[in-house]
């Protein structure tokens, strides 16, 4: 039997990628307690999350700023 060549999945449509496996951390635990950009700030359940998770997922700036987190960029998992 001869041995077939190249990709078998060539011209193929490559298969939907969920929108919640490509949403980052930050923003899943945003939409998971219901919050905005307004309000984000006053959670106190999101800020314990950020200090927890502040060297591992990204979290924006203006928000490290805001409760005064300090990220470790030498941080080794």
């Amino acid at each position: 039997m001869a041995h077939r060549r190249g990709n078998p999945d060539w011209g193929k449509p490559t298969p939907l990628i969920s929108r919640s496996l490509m949403m980052p951390e930050f923003e899943k635990q945003v939409r998971q307690l219901r919050l905005n950009e307004s309000n984000c700030a006053g959670s106190d359940e999101l800020r314990v999350w950020c200090e927890r998770n502040k060297n591992r997922f990204y979290v924006p700036e203006w928000l490290l700023k805001h409760w005064k987190i300090s990220v470790d960029v030498h941080y080794a998992d």
